[in-house]
């Protein structure tokens, strides 16, 4: 239970709107929180940049996070970026030149503040911590350290558009909530009567950005922009890396940790795409708390012993059986001093016909074609540890997979870092893809999933250049799966699950495949982590302490449905996902939001030219007589040479629709 603090060492301000300019004058605004004396007393900065409208949709999770840090002796501001909440001009994409140069320029500005100390850092979560890592390794010399959570150095490799070359759905769902997210005005309250000219400009200047990600798909330098992996030597600030194992971006900070020169630390939870203090599933940590030894150390220059701990605290989560929801999850925290650990070998394994066992078996030919359906046990690829959207039992999808399992292990077993899988393969059509799954079985049989990874087979050698398969010629692959941190227990087993399908993670390949792997020849490769007495050692975090709720009413309740259906006729299998997110005022700027996404997924088992996607956003704003409202619909299917988009905006002002716009676009397949 988070403990509320009333008061802090320092009475604190909020400026609601505070503009800072951009280098060619575009007005960005910001909510400001500092000491009430720091014009006279100047303290450090901390900026958060980020497009979700700091004015509205973030206020009560700003709330919950920047008071504190700025009664601790900081100005904290919470920016939004170009074409974004109540800033000028229009957001066409994510982590643009622009955006990265604003983000420079909004530190210059800041940091010659009377109020400032001269010293800033940047933090962030998601879109925020990307922007974090691109702008650190553009060296603005004001930048003192930044905290990083929940983000990614690779943008191709590790984001939500493609996972081992494979298009995931999550590309689309993304890009429907930008759509519907960048049509929404600023506030008339802030920018006055020019908010529908500002308004008319985002909704004819957005554009579509799915169309523009499908056109690169194979990783180029669109991807590479961005891409901090490409040059880690670039950042020269201290960086702190943050994530969660339940989350799709804890890959990154095993690899910041290995490749960044600079002072470095790094802490994944349990938790899904949050930061640790609003954590889920819990239990939450005192993130704000160990936060500020962070920037007390490096803005501040106060010796809080934060660099003298281990460099990464990562949690080590014991089994659970499978559910869609947590409250919390069992486990505890470990140390590692250095990435790689040198106390973590790789422990290879056999994959034998049906067993994972330690010496291979006389090799033996194993065929599956996967029905498309395999993969509704997880249906979202980034994860919030809320509404059941973590994966169900793994049974059903092992049914359309071939299954290697262990003896019941001897004794616990822990991993910590990345399984891998060796396969030893051969498909029979050109254009084909593998999924991966590791689960933990309890001795009753239900699976609980780990890891998984995704490989276009187009792309085994590279993501710049796919080449096809050569059907019925044998090939070696490696498919890397998610880090993990996890103890199995005396008596269960691990299982690996191989499918020529995973939907709806991921767009299925143009054409049925029938995979042929060579047991006996393929192989298991585990990160064994033996127990540490060190690890009893390791200072407890603190608890979580916040700053009080920003005051809301609730008018209509948020809820949330998800259902997976088959018509017997037809044989479509449909995955649905409704969430309303209900109607909060927020007393403090008397305005009301609402809005309600629908996503549609479905599929014939035999037939992936039936896949199908469907996504419908409505937002809706209203303070007194003013009313607007946007709906936007994106719909995508493929041939056998092209994804197809259909895509729909339409904005209304009262019950006036004052906009509308459609697109159809027709993208080659590029061995995807």
């Amino acid at each position: 239970m988070a403990r509320i603090v009333q008061e802090f060492p320092c009475r604190i301000r909020e400026i609601e709107t505070l503009w800072i300019p951009a280098a060619d004058g575009t007005q960005l605004a910001a909510r400001v929180w500092l000491p009430e004396d720091a014009e006279k007393n100047p303290v450090p900065a901390i900026l958060e940049y980020i497009p979700y409208r700091r004015r509205d949709s973030t206020r009560a999770r700003d709330a919950a996070m920047h008071p504190y840090i700025a009664g601790h002796g900081y100005a904290c501001i919470r920016l939004d970026i170009r074409g974004s909440g109540d800033s000028e001009g229009v957001l066409t994409d994510e982590y643009l030149a622009s955006e990265l140069e604003d983000g420079v320029a909004a530190i210059a500005w800041i940091a010659k503040q009377p109020w400032c100390t001269g010293a800033v850092g940047i933090i962030g979560n998601s879109w925020g911590g990307f922007n974090g890592l691109q702008i650190a390794a553009l060296r603005p010399p004001a930048l003192k350290a930044i905290i990083t959570s929940c983000s990614t150095d690779d943008r191709y490799a590790d984001d939500v558009h493609f996972m081992g070359g494979q298009l995931i759905n999550d590309n689309l769902s993304w890009a429907s909530t930008m759509l519907a997210h960048n049509a929404r005005p600023p506030d008339p309250a802030v920018v006055g009567e020019r908010w529908r000219g500002m308004w008319m400009e985002r909704l004819e200047g957005s554009g579509l950005w799915v169309a523009n990600w499908l056109k690169h798909q194979r990783r180029d330098a669109f991807w590479k922009h961005g891409s901090v992996c490409e040059d880690y030597g670039a950042i020269q600030c201290p960086v702190y890396a943050v994530g969660g194992w339940m989350d799709s971006y804890k890959n990154a900070i095993p690899r910041l940790m290995a490749g960044l020169a600079v002072p470095r630390k790094a802490m994944i939870g349990q938790w899904a795409h949050r930061y640790p203090h609003m954590a889920a599933p819990g239990p939450a940590v005192g993130f704000l708390k160990e936060a500020l030894r962070w920037w007390d150390k490096w803005l501040k220059g106060q010796e809080t012993g934060i660099m003298d701990e281990p460099m990464l605290r990562l949690f080590m989560q014991e089994s659970v059986p499978p559910a869609t929801f947590y409250e919390s999850l069992p486990g505890r925290w470990v140390a590692e001093p250095a990435w790689p650990s040198p106390t973590i070998s790789p422990v290879r394994y056999a994959l034998n016909p049906g067993r994972i066992e330690a010496k291979p078996a006389p090799e033996q030919a194993l065929a599956i074609r996967s029905p498309h359906t395999v993969g509704l046990s997880l249906t979202e690829w980034c994860l919030h540890g809320q509404h059941h959207d973590a994966p169900d039992d793994q049974r059903l999808d092992d049914g359309g997979s071939l299954v290697f399992d262990t003896e019941p292990l001897p004794q616990k077993l822990e991993i910590l870092g990345a399984p891998a899988v060796e396969l030893e393969l051969a498909f029979d059509r050109p254009q084909a893809m593998l999924a991966v799954r590791l689960s933990d079985v309890a001795p009753g049989g239900a699976a609980t999933l780990v890891a998984y990874g995704l490989l276009n087979l187009s792309h085994r050698d590279s993501h710049a250049a796919p080449s096809p398969l050569v059907p019925g010629k044998r090939v070696r692959v490696r498919v890397q799966l998610n880090d993990c941190g996890r103890a199995f227990p005396k008596g269960n087993r691990l299982r690996i699950a191989v499918s020529t399908s995973y939907w709806p993670i991921a767009w299925p390949a143009p054409e049925n495949a029938t995979l042929t792997l060579y047991a006996g020849a393929s192989a298991l490769v585990l990160p064994v982590r033996p127990p540490a007495a060190a690890d009893a050692n390791l200072k407890p975090l603190p608890p979580v302490e916040l700053p009080p709720p920003e005051p809301t009413t609730t008018i209509a309740p948020d809820w949330v449905e998800q259902t997976v259906s088959r018509d017997r006729a037809s044989g479509i299998t449909t995955c649905v996902r409704r969430h309303d997110r209900g109607l909060v005022k927020l007393d403090a700027i008397d305005l009301t939001l609402g809005g309600r996404t629908d996503e549609s997924f479905a599929i014939h088992p035999d037939d992936p030219l039936s896949a199908r996607a469907e996504i419908l956003w409505t937002v809706e704003l209203s303070r007194g007589d003013w009313r607007v409202r946007t709906e936007t619909r994106t719909r995508m299917h493929a041939s056998r040479s092209h994804f197809h988009i259909e895509a729909s905006l339409d904005a209304f002002e009262g019950t006036a629709r004052v906009f509308s716009r459609s697109w159809q676009e027709a993208i080659p397949r590029d061995h995807t």
